[in-house]
């Protein structure tokens, strides 16, 4: 697969979640380009110079981490919401509550967190780029997944608002829904319930995480300059609508 080409070079992105999976790829894709990235992770991986430890879930947390990554790197201009948890697959009726609020805190309340915490250092730079990963569950409503599905649509309909809210500030705001993507998710999984993904995308196949990356360097750059609240499908032509 060739790998698109983004001058980001004095460009300064921050990923959440980014220590492993897709967020892994869309950092190493930022920094090809000639960004630097700040990966902010629960979990950073040993050794990783560019790694901050963060819970995106708490304000205090995500303020010391931008005032760390912006004394490092002195501006923001990026930032990719990736972070994620999947939770359990399990109907309503049997869903346990504290794992539907914890999901929701994970995958929906902390981007608006460290949306609210990051958005003014972007519009003060007069341009900036924000990349919500969300999920093809938020517009679909995957079975046995209400949670993840009801925190991922909050997330597109964020996108939505904030786009709309900077749209005249230079600084745009979009989401990736993607369908199952290779990573150590699916570890998790059946592997009759990842037949079942598989099975419904036209392509017959998984995404790949370098594709995402592909996709979320387009958004983080110059050329996405007329989008802005949109949501790009990223679902091997499962979701065409």
């Amino acid at each position: 697969m060739g790998a698109a080409q983004f001058d980001l070079a004095g460009r300064v992105a921050i990923v959440t979640g980014g220590a492993r999976g897709i967020g892994a790829a869309i950092a190493a894709a930022l920094g090809r380009c000639g960004a630097a990235v700040a990966v902010w992770d629960r979990d950073p991986l040993p050794g990783d110079a560019h790694g901050l430890a963060v819970d995106v879930t708490q304000p205090d947390s995500i303020a010391a981490a931008l005032a760390e990554t912006r004394a490092r790197y002195g501006r923001v201009d990026i930032l990719v919401n990736n972070a994620g948890y999947a939770g359990l697959t399990t109907p309503v009726s049997l869903y346990p509550p504290d794992e539907w609020r914890r999901i929701l805190e994970v995958n929906l309340t902390a981007t608006f967190l460290v949306c609210q915490a990051v958005v003014p250092a972007l519009v003060e730079n007069g341009w900036g780029r924000i990349v919500n990963v969300a999920s093809l569950a938020g517009k679909e409503g995957t079975p046995d997944a209400s949670a993840y599905s009801a925190a991922k649509a909050g997330v597109l309909a964020l996108t939505k608002s904030l786009g709309k809210e900077l749209a005249q500030t230079g600084v745009l705001v979009n989401a990736i829904a993607p369908a199952a993507v290779r990573t150590s998710l699916l570890d998790q999984m059946s592997p009759e319930h990842v037949r079942t993904m598989i099975g419904k995308s036209p392509m017959g196949r998984l995404g790949e995480p370098a594709e995402v990356a592909e996709l979320a360097l387009f958004l983080a750059s110059e050329s996405c300059s007329f989008s802005t609240g949109a949501v790009f499908d990223l679902s091997g032509g499962r979701a065409t609508y």
